[in-house]
């Protein structure tokens, strides 16, 4: 959590600094000569910066957000950033870089990653990848599906179909992706539908040509974090009251003011339309906090559940709190 990581961080150091010191003898990796990146992912809450900073601190390092909240300028505080003094002096990159009227596509963090990621392999520096967003880390590892534009017209039809007409069709076109999806998922029914009807061919196909991952071409030292979720949810809870101390409403009453769209991802940041309800009247402050606190919940049982089931199973996982499996972790997160 934002103000929480200080302390945290602190307390990771104690319970190690002493183990540790005897295994700083190890070989320390080449980045620049065998293309190391660290990894360090799991939900919201789960102690992946004060990971990575400790990281950082015993290899030199460039910590890269792999959040897609944390790219926007304007949720500095609602998306946990950190703040210049938990940085500690350690180089981040794509936090805050991009202003909230944009909306960040997950193949934009992913070519703005892979550049960062070189900048750091040329300066002999370690790529540690942080954040909570299993897309972008999928599409930066295994590249993205290569579809050809949509034609306007077949979209704007398949848009006005009741999503069960729609499901038939799929049925028909596509039957593959009709199995595996969900009769009223419509927004994925419709992609796969308008990418059957425009190219000819079903998504799957796109799907296997995927284009432009790094996975290939450098050696990952990935860690999955998934504590135990009681302790998971508590500090989900804590990490919205240090949010408000820190300045929330505020951060809100300024996204408010420059009357954004309401679709743009900054809008639809957790804590922004509860806080929102809240400075308009709608609701009251105590019924605004739980909203936000059970939407961040809500959101971590999600990321929790995603990187459970989707991430490769030959990635490390850690299912502790790490206060005494930090040393062994980073050790072996570090070796060669």
């Amino acid at each position: 959590p934002a103000s929480a990581r200080p302390a945290f961080a602190a307390l990771i150091s104690l319970s190690f600094r002493d183990s540790f010191a005897m295994s700083v003898a190890m070989n320390m990796i080449s980045p620049k000569q065998d293309r190391n990146v660290a990894l360090v992912v799991g939900p919201t809450a789960s102690g992946k910066s004060a990971l990575a900073l400790e990281i950082a601190k015993k290899q030199p390092s460039v910590i890269i957000n792999a959040d897609s909240a944390q790219v926007y300028r304007d949720l500095a505080i609602l998306s946990a950033r950190p703040t210049e003094e938990e940085m500690a002096g350690i180089e981040h990159e794509l936090f805050g870089y991009i202003d909230g009227s944009e909306a960040c596509s997950a193949a934009r963090w992913a070519h703005d990653a892979k550049a960062a990621i070189a900048q750091a392999h040329d300066r002999g520096l370690l790529p540690v990848l942080v954040g909570g967003t299993g897309l972008y880390v999928r599409i930066l590892l295994e590249g993205i599906a290569p579809v050809p534009e949509i034609d306007p017209a077949i979209r704007q039809d398949i848009r006005k179909l009741e999503t069960l007409e729609a499901y038939r069709a799929l049925q028909h076109l596509d039957p593959v992706a009709a199995e595996r999806l969900h009769a009223a998922d419509t927004t994925r029914i419709q992609r796969a539908l308008e990418v059957v009807r425009s190219t000819g061919r079903p998504l799957d196909h796109w799907q296997q040509h995927k284009v432009g991952g790094i996975g290939d071409e450098i050696k990952l030292h990935p860690l999955v974090m998934l504590p135990p979720r009681d302790w998971l949810y508590e500090r989900c809870d804590r990490r919205l009251q240090e949010m408000l101390a820190r300045g929330a409403i505020q951060e809100v009453e300024r996204l408010v003011a420059r009357n954004l769209p309401k679709n743009l991802p900054v809008m639809r940041a957790i804590g922004v339309a509860e806080f929102s309800d809240w400075l308009a009247g709608n609701i009251d402050r105590e019924s605004a906090v739980e909203r936000a606190q059970a939407a961040t919940r809500q959101y971590a049982k999600r990321q929790y559940t995603w990187f459970r089931n989707q991430s490769p199973a030959k990635w490390q996982r850690t299912e502790q709190t790490l206060y005494n499996e930090i040393p062994d972790i980073i050790e072996t997160i570090l070796r060669p």
